[in-house]
């Protein structure tokens, strides 16, 4: 039986075990991984969930990504990383919040992104007009 919670991708896609996929994949909802896929996800707005049976050779950007199987590629993560007790990733991590298990492997490097202050984005060095 899987460790993967039944109902963790309840609305979305799923790449079932049978399915081997090369390429790139985007679009518009969750992606649950359970087979082997090789290229590139980027579903910025929506969470990558990859299964504990998968096998992932791919760079993954999401708004929040959860690994239970094999990821070999780099994590993009808007929100956030979880890498599972039984999880493996081999890459770098970009995120504004992590999470790894005991038990989980992982081999990379970890850039924390942390949000702009309210007010801060928008600053600049020149005087106001007007101003002196």
């Amino acid at each position: 039986m899987s460790s993967t919670p039944r109902n963790i991708e309840a609305s979305g896609a799923r790449f079932g075990p049978g399915l081997r996929v090369k390429g790139e994949v985007s679009g518009e909802e969750n992606l649950q991984i359970d087979g082997a896929l090789e290229g590139s996800v980027h579903l910025e707005h929506h969470r990558v969930t990859v299964g504990a049976g998968a096998q992932v050779n791919a760079d993954i950007v999401a708004r929040e990504v959860v690994v239970y199987g094999q990821v070999r590629g780099n994590l993009q993560a808007s929100d956030r990383i979880e890498i599972k007790k039984d999880g493996s990733v081999i890459g770098d991590l970009t995120t504004a919040r992590i999470v790894i298990e005991d038990g989980a492997y992982f081999k990379g490097s970890i850039e924390i992104e942390r949000a702009e202050p309210v007010g801060e984005a928008h600053k600049t060095d020149r005087p106001l007009a007007g101003s002196s």
